[in-house]
């Protein structure tokens, strides 16, 4: 089987010392994600966070939104252009996956509802419940616990999609339309390290912000890598 191309659109650039010095950024965690599975993929990133976005859906054979610190329910300089992209995608029926900013921004896109959440930050790890199945999904596992990392949250799915899974704290957490969009509120692409560090570093930012309740779970067992595998099924389906 030849590589899938997948195009990731990265909609942050962490310029911390803490945080974006430390670490690798989004889309290298998502290359480290996939590459730990058999099937090989040819990778490009778009850096949306500038202004980039794919001038042609056939550029990939899929794409991927990351996560961001930004907030969907402000205007960005890349926001115009990533709806109208994500509208795209749904048009043509691209395969497309977005996760934590990327779930959002795709939900609010083909017109779904995303509110800031009642009960201010969700971090730690939690674990998603999933109520629906698709051909992709291949497992037997109902529940897969992930890092999570939001104050947004999606409110109302958009016309046509359907809900997958939720966590305790954030009732739509995965939903996906046909078989073409794929999402989820959680960070499979996390590792412990990276947690840990985005967690100490809001401390710092935000006095609001209580670390010790999320930095209790920082071991807690996920499984990350089992949505990727479900993210790969989804990926070869579109080829």
């Amino acid at each position: 089987m030849r590589r899938i191309k997948l195009g990731i659109l990265q909609t942050n650039h962490d310029k911390s010392v803490e945080v974006g010095d430390a670490y690798p950024d989004d889309a290298h965690r998502f290359r480290d994600l996939f590459d730990a599975h058999e099937i090989r993929f040819e990778y490009k990133v778009y850096m949306t966070i500038g202004g980039e976005v794919p001038k042609s859906l056939d550029e990939q054979d899929a794409f991927l939104i990351t996560g961001s610190p930004l907030s969907v329910l402000d205007t960005h300089i890349f926001t115009k252009d990533l709806v109208a992209f994500v509208r795209a995608c749904d048009n043509a029926k691209k395969p497309l996956i977005g996760a934590c900013f990327g779930h959002q921004i795709i939900a609010d896109a083909l017109g779904g509802t995303v509110k800031k959440s009642k009960n201010g930050y969700n971090v730690g790890v939690e674990k998603t419940h999933f109520f629906e199945k698709n051909l992709w999904m291949k497992s037997n596992k109902q529940e897969l616990p992930m890092y999570v990392f939001h104050e947004d949250e999606v409110t109302h799915l958009p016309e046509g999609a359907k809900l997958l899974g939720s966590t305790p704290n954030c009732k739509i957490a995965s939903f996906s339309k046909g078989n073409h969009i794929f999402t989820t509120q959680a960070h499979p692409e996390f590792t412990p390290e990276f947690m840990t560090s985005v967690i100490s570093y809001t401390a710092q930012k935000v006095p609001s912000f209580d670390p010790r309740p999320a930095l209790s779970q920082i071991n807690d067992p996920t499984e990350g890598h089992v949505y990727a595998t479900w993210c790969t099924e989804f990926f070869k389906g579109g080829l």
